[in-house]
């Protein structure tokens, strides 16, 4: 029985305890990272069959990113363990197949650095204004995660040994290239989102109307709290 099993209403819910399936999930993911890297190198990352299984993991790995977050909004077990440690993990995930493709020469460093510049410049950015609260995420972001996982586990499977191999490996592309430019679209739009966000928090106008002396109010007198949802970018 946990904790939290028999909660009657009575004074506030108890909080959600770490120990729970979707940060599990979210840990079996950082787990299956040096997995998927180990096994994508595996002959020089020539061999079909160990770049099968590294497809295999990747793609075992990207499931567990979209369930882990769905069970903890669907049984209330969202802890500030998983808000941190997912998005960590989902760098992870693509970062290192990002850097490992780009070694065995599928992926142009080019891309792979501007993606990973903006995956960085944007998760530095969340931590630097998160005292005016959590930046909203759109569905720029959400397709951006999609097109870059899609584009990822296309170029880490075997293509070659597929009819109309040379097809496949062409949309693949194809999808990366939508990828890049969501990546740097929606990296953008994070910047501007972040910059009004501090303009506008409780905490700014709270600094304002201190300095001011006038009462931290809008048109009607109330303000509305930041969103605290985690969301992804």
């Amino acid at each position: 029985m946990t904790p939290h099993t028999f909660h009657r209403g009575e004074g506030p819910a108890p909080r959600p305890t770490d120990w729970n399936l979707p940060n599990a999930l979210t840990v079996l993911r950082f787990l299956l990272v040096p997995v998927y890297g180990v096994l994508l190198f595996q002959d020089g990352g020539a061999e079909p069959w160990w770049r099968f299984w590294a497809w295999v993991v990747f793609a075992l790995a990207a499931v567990t990113d979209g369930v882990d977050g769905k069970i903890a909004r669907r049984r209330g077990e969202i802890t500030n363990f998983g808000k941190v440690a997912d998005p960590i993990a989902d760098k992870a995930l693509t970062g290192t197949a990002f850097i490992g493709l780009s070694l065995l020469g599928v992926v142009w460093w080019w891309v792979t650095v501007v993606i990973l510049v903006r995956e960085v410049a944007i998760t530095v950015l969340r931590f630097v204004v998160i005292r005016h609260g959590v930046m909203p995420a759109g569905r720029g972001g959400k397709l951006k995660t999609m097109l870059q996982t899609l584009s990822l586990g296309a170029l880490t499977f075997p293509l070659w040994v597929l009819p109309f191999g040379e097809a496949w490996l062409f949309v693949s592309y194809v999808v990366l290239g939508a990828a890049l430019v969501m990546t740097v679209v929606t990296g953008v739009d994070y910047v501007f989102k972040a910059a009004q966000l501090r303009e506008t928090s409780e905490r700014t106008l709270a600094r304002r109307a201190a300095r001011g002396g006038r009462p931290m109010s809008g048109a009607t007198g109330e303000t509305t709290p930041p969103d605290r949802t985690a969301t992804r970018d």
